[in-house]
């Protein structure tokens, strides 16, 4: 809410949520005028003024929300994961295709840190020449205190992959399409320990073999980490490039390639150490902090409304980043099974 009004270009109409004291405070706090509650979700979808949604509800609405709203011929901005069940997801893809002039997005926000639109640019150059393996993680101990214990349920939840762990998922698809390659399988386990009572299991380890002969590999983790651990290694013909978010920020990232940087390894955030013609911004951000208020939330709602404008979809949308959801509910079945899953479902 708070990106929204920062613009000239789109306004507020309608907040719906369940709780009129926590809406009261929050469209105080945005000197926003209190009428614009809205308790009932199917009157907010009646109102002529609401143009698009933004889902930020707790995850297993998400499906629900998102066709009533699609229904309604609103466009839809939808918080990970897209649905807690397949079903759902199912009839988002049917209904995405049945209405193409809705823009549909998915908040698979770490695709907008400018570190992460940089390695796919790098990518697109050439940079590294085909990647042959690539892991990104996502540890991190998700916020369960007050209102957001829902998070420990199950029903609420829908899976830990789904809850966090998919940002990461969706950064290493993005990054190997950049590379002309597409997930054929996946492989997981997962672990059945948890130390702060979640009903379904916290932590897995996901295997994803790629139409290039390449393997990507996620550590995944919602219940314990020492921050905020998105590392990042991609490998590939031509060069490579080193990410660990839990480093000081002259050396969270370091990189080669034998087509910029001479084949040598640069520190491109330390102005220090590395050469001037090898150096990245000083602006450049980086994908070490759970702070949702330090994510880039301008970028994704500046994306998604300039999608509506331009009416073209976003390569977020329900359709367009479906693989990365099929990677999520193909786990899901490869942990259970124990073996792997061949992809697309």
């Amino acid at each position: 809410m708070q990106r929204i009004i920062e613009r000239s270009d789109c306004h507020i109409a309608a907040l719906h949520q369940r709780s009129a004291k926590n809406a009261e405070q929050a469209l105080e706090a945005l000197g926003l005028d209190s009428q614009i509650h809205t308790p009932d979700f199917d009157s907010m979808l009646a109102n002529p003024e609401v143009n698009a949604v933004f889902l930020c509800s707790p995850n297993s609405s998400h499906g629900p929300q998102s066709l009533a709203a699609m229904e309604a011929g609103k466009h839809v901005f939808c918080e990970k994961p897209c649905a807690t069940t397949y079903e759902d997801f199912l009839k988002q893809l049917q209904l995405a295709k049945a209405k193409p002039e809705l823009i549909t997005y998915v908040n698979y926000l770490m695709n907008f840190d400018t570190m992460e639109e940089r390695i796919v640019n790098m990518v697109k150059g050439g940079d590294f020449g085909t990647i042959t393996q690539i892991q990104v993680n996502y540890r991190h101990p998700i916020n369960i205190a007050g209102d957001k214990a829902w998070k420990l349920s199950e029903e609420v939840m829908g899976d830990a992959i789904g809850m966090g762990i998919i940002h990461a998922l969706s950064v290493m698809l993005n990054v190997m399409a950049a590379n002309d390659s597409y997930p054929v399988s996946v492989f997981a386990t997962c672990n059945e320990n948890s130390t702060r009572g979640f009903e379904v299991p916290a932590i897995y380890n996901i295997q994803i073999s790629f139409s290039n002969g390449a393997t990507g590999f996620c550590f995944g983790n919602v219940d314990q980490a020492n921050g905020y651990d998105a590392y990042h290694n991609i490998h590939g013909t031509e060069g490579g490039l080193i990410f660990d978010s839990y480093l000081d920020r002259p050396n969270k990232i370091r990189l080669w390639s034998n087509i910029s940087t001479e084949g040598q390894w640069v520190h491109p955030l330390d102005p220090e150490r590395c050469p001037p013609a090898y150096r990245w911004p000083e602006k450049t951000t980086t994908p070490d902090s759970g702070d949702v208020m330090e994510h880039q939330t301008g970028a994704c709602v500046e994306h998604f409304i300039n999608c509506i404008q331009t009416g073209k979809q976003s390569f977020l949308s329900f359709e367009n980043s479906a693989p990365t959801a099929e990677i999520g509910w193909a786990a899901l079945q490869s942990s259970r099974k124990g073996k792997p899953v061949s992809l697309p479902l």
